[in-house]
């Protein structure tokens, strides 16, 4: 779905004197070992944003193998990594299958592959290297976990007769139409503009940088032109829906209730449960224990919940476009770039204005915001802190999502790309955190609640897995 540093591997290719087809983004199995065929390509390579493309990738390694292909297959995408490479993908392939951590990587990678000489010693290194990791990722699966209902007995422990429960100005949702760019181009976190170009280091020391100081300088200011004129024209445009609903937790379920009378349930949100053993004194952390349980009222409160969705995204594709008509394949990645930084800017500016509606917001400098030195969280449904992408199908019917253009696929990738959504927790204790493994007790307890069978819930928490799913 999401495709800039695709492209950044195929500008960086083509600029080297390969040949690259490029099939885009969603692209079915077929379509792409098809193409492979029909264009005698030497290697394919795939690219993944959300976790369900992990498993994709996987079935296409399958499917390789099966069609009898013999050309190397590159891994590469934010979700990918040489460990899950090494475990769950080469080994469905015959041939090498090769992690890719960047763009700065494909050149020596792919000329590696296509040299005589080198390639024997590069594809036994490869191997020997993902032996090694599924050794090590054995291992650590051969630690043992606590059982799910230990994991809940050692959660976050908060007095809640004490707790002051921040109270939100109003419940239900509040449309966000058509935010002038302007007031979002603030809170741009440009360290993160650098990174997806390979220019790893904080902005703006990054411009000094001794090496890469002078190709950031160019890249920024070329960047700051586009931002202008995107600004300037409005060629983005930027929309959003947020909102605060009374809430309970009930164990691992966070329940959304319709009025303030809690009188009926709207959705529940089912959250999981570190279950690895934690070292003394530390907690096995659900987001769920930041939300006041169903049995609690505090002075004849309740606890409330937020929840937001936003893109800088619409009008994107014509811009891009626009550039791509021109053959200026630099600034079409420029404007994605950019679209993307916009997006997680209007989140950061509005988690301040809902933090300020719920009268727990401090004064914060752009700094301050940006490494999130404020009370509040907002973590998104298939990050480490609630890894399940599919509970953003019911956040995305309690905002109404699609009614400010945002819409879901089948694998709850987001459409426009640069979209962010997910949860406001107004705890003090509130922090993020990683679920990390998880065994067979908790998605028995996970699929049981969210109404699915065992085997959905393991297709969507794949990486999270501490053991094999049994196999049909």
């Amino acid at each position: 779905m999401h495709d800039i540093g695709k492209n950044i591997v195929g500008v960086v290719l083509a600029c080297n004197g390969y040949d690259v087809v490029d099939l885009g983004v969603m692209v079915p199995c077929d379509t792409i070992l098809q193409t492979a065929i029909d264009e005698r390509a030497e290697l394919v390579g795939l690219s993944g944003l959300i976790t369900p493309s992990l498993d994709e990738m996987t079935f296409v390694a399958k499917e390789m193998e099966r069609r009898g292909f013999r050309i190397p297959l590159l891994i590469g995408g934010a979700t990918t990594s040489r460990q899950h490479t090494a475990v769950k993908i080469a080994p469905e392939y015959g041939e090498t299958t090769v992690h890719v951590l960047d763009a700065s990587r494909v050149i020596d990678v792919v000329s590696s592959l296509r040299s005589d000489d080198r390639r024997p010693s590069f594809e036994r290194e490869n191997r020997e290297l993902q032996q090694k990791l599924r050794e090590q990722y054995s291992a650590r699966h051969e630690r043992p976990l606590l059982s799910y209902e230990a994991a809940i007995a050692n959660g976050l422990a908060i007095d809640w007769s004490r707790e002051q429960l921040a109270v939100p100005a109003f419940t239900g949702r509040r449309v966000l139409a058509d935010v002038p760019l302007r007031e979002i181009v603030p809170y741009i976190d440009w360290t993160f503009f650098f990174a997806a170009w390979e220019l790893k280091g904080r902005f703006p020391a990054i411009l000094d940088h001794p090496r890469y100081g002078k190709a950031a300088r160019e890249l920024y200011s070329n960047a700051r032109a586009l931002l202008d004129r995107i600004v300037g024209e409005k060629l983005l445009t930027a929309r959003g829906v947020y909102g605060f609903w009374p809430a309970a937790s009930e164990r691992d379920d966070i329940i959304i209730y319709s009025d303030r009378r809690r009188s009926g349930e709207l959705t529940r949100f089912n959250m999981l449960r570190q279950q690895e053993t934690m070292a003394a004194g530390q907690r096995n952390l659900s987001l769920a224990d930041y939300i006041a349980p169903v049995d609690i009222q505090h002075d004849g409160r309740g606890d409330h919940l937020g929840a937001f969705a936003v893109t800088a995204g619409l009008g994107a594709d014509d811009v891009v476009g626009g550039f791509e008509r021109d053959h200026d394949d630099y600034s079409a990645i420029v404007v994605k770039a950019l679209a993307d930084r916009l997006v997680e800017a209007f989140a950061a500016y509005l988690h301040q204005i809902a933090r300020r509606e719920c009268g727990i917001d401090q004064p914060a400098t752009a700094d301050d915001i940006a490494a999130e030195r404020h009370r509040g969280i907002r973590p998104a449904f298939g990050y480490p802190a609630c890894p399940d992408h599919s509970e953003k199908f019911k956040l995305f019917d309690l905002l109404r999502a699609e009614e400010i253009g945002i819409t879901l696929t089948e694998h709850a990738a987001m459409i426009p790309a640069a979209s962010v959504s997910g949860l406001y927790f107004a705890n003090p204790r509130a922090r993020y955190f990683t679920v990390g493994r998880i065994g067979e007790d908790q998605i028995a307890s996970y699929a049981r609640r969210k109404g699915q069978s065992i085997e959905q819930a393991q297709r969507w928490l794949a990486p999270n897995l501490a053991y094999e799913p049994a196999r049909c």
